[in-house]
């Protein structure tokens, strides 16, 4: 699969069926698959709170090895000194592999 930015799941509406079975492979895998994320880190920025997204992929991460760095609007500078979204974004860019975003 070749990497590529993801702004809307219907940009991967080819990519899909693979991403299902990749998915479907590793939960009966869990456990088994060694460290593929091993020395990644994934910046997790949610704008609201959802127990559900954040326990899935930090769950997700860790398992396959890597790290999640967990932002929420109260740790982020969104609106101070005229800071955005798309600033914090492109800094966190800089220092993580991934970038997984929660409206």
């Amino acid at each position: 699969m070749a990497k590529k930015n993801l702004i809307s799941v219907v940009d991967m509406k080819d990519e899909w069926p693979d991403l299902v079975d990749l998915a479907i492979k590793l939960k009966a895998e869990r456990g088994h698959h060694g460290d593929p994320l091993k020395g990644k880190s994934l910046g997790m920025i949610f704008e609201k709170p959802s127990t559900r997204t954040r326990i899935s992929f930090d769950v997700a991460i860790t398992e396959l090895g890597g790290h999640a760095v967990y932002l929420d609007e109260s740790k982020m500078q969104i609106g101070v000194h005229s800071e955005t979204m798309e600033d914090t974004a492109r800094v966190m860019s800089r220092f993580v592999h991934a970038i997984m975003y929660r409206a």
